[in-house]
């Protein structure tokens, strides 16, 4: 089943397309993640121009993410006051990123930095999240001995706090603002949900209750990803609905089975698995950077 993105200008499989959409929303389901660190770089290696993948692949994550959202608020793992807090940094991070992505085309280097973006922080925090996870399965002293998450104290340091219930938290309302706005840039910029980062910021810097990490990432997701949507749909021009509606096929229903398997599974052990995928497309988008493409592609809006 062929498909042509007229804004691509290219002929894809549609099947494949499904597929990854598929792979993704299980990811989102699973982690907590929004799918786009996946989706991304996975187009790109099927040919699909970096800025046309990521602009899509923020709408994509979208849908993976309300359907994941979905089935954790219905077990009540969502904090909505620190969602809201997060979107709000998100729809300022949106606009901020959407300057540089124009900032960035318009010198002809959008490609290159989506692609370093990628390496350089899919290398760090998979790096920080396979250790953490090795340590936890291990069993080592650290793991064994479970003690209460607080927060980093550079978030102690902020003034003015509130209290999070549904987190268990008392700390400033800055911290998860300033996560919500460079989650937002990062959204605009790579096509990715951020969920990659949020997880572990909210784990290890804010200190979030871990059973309603997933889900607070997820309500963040949704709204952010909607603002970037928006932004590309009226400055960039580069989101392509027909490759965004055949990967929402898959996601939605990828993402309600990941939900389902990740109550059966060992939480160190999805960290470790999450780690590995993580780290083994910083290393192919490193690759990348160095490897002069088979064709030279380029985006003619319609």
């Amino acid at each position: 089943m062929d498909l042509y993105l007229p804004i691509a200008n290219l002929s894809v499989n549609g099947l494949v397309i499904v597929g990854l959409g598929l792979l993704t929303g299980m990811l989102s389901g699973l982690f907590g993640v929004g799918g786009g660190f996946l989706t991304t770089p996975l187009l790109i290696f099927y040919g699909i121009p970096p800025t046309v993948a990521a602009a899509s692949a923020a709408t994509q994550v979208t849908g993976a993410s309300v359907s994941g959202l979905m089935a954790h608020s219905k077990r009540g793992g969502v904090d909505y006051k620190m969602g809201l807090v997060m979107v709000a940094g998100g729809a300022l991070g949106s606009g901020m990123g959407a300057l540089l992505f124009r900032f960035f085309r318009s010198i002809g280097q959008i490609d290159v930095v989506i692609n370093a973006l990628y390496f350089l922080l899919l290398g760090t925090i998979g790096s920080l999240m396979a250790r953490e996870a090795w340590q936890a399965i291990r069993g080592s002293a650290s793991a064994t001995q479970p003690r209460r998450r607080r927060h980093h104290p550079l978030v102690a340091a902020l003034p003015g706090r509130w209290r999070f219930y549904g987190s268990g938290l008392y700390i400033s309302p800055l911290a998860p603002l300033i996560l919500g706005l460079v989650t937002g840039m990062l959204t605009m910029l790579m096509g990715v949900g951020g969920g990659f980062i949020l997880v572990p910021a909210m784990l290890y810097i804010l200190g979030m209750s871990a059973n309603v990490v997933v889900g607070t990432s997820l309500f963040n997701i949704v709204f952010v990803t909607i603002l970037t949507t928006m932004m590309h749909a009226l400055t960039t021009h580069a989101v392509d609905m027909v490759l965004v509606l055949f990967l929402l096929i898959g996601s939605v229903t990828g993402a309600q089975m990941g939900t389902q398997f990740a109550g059966r599974w060992r939480p160190e052990a999805l960290r470790l698995v999450l780690a590995v995928i993580v780290l083994a497309i910083a290393f192919v988008m490193l690759f990348q950077l160095g490897v002069r493409p088979a064709e030279i592609f380029t985006i003619t809006p319609l």
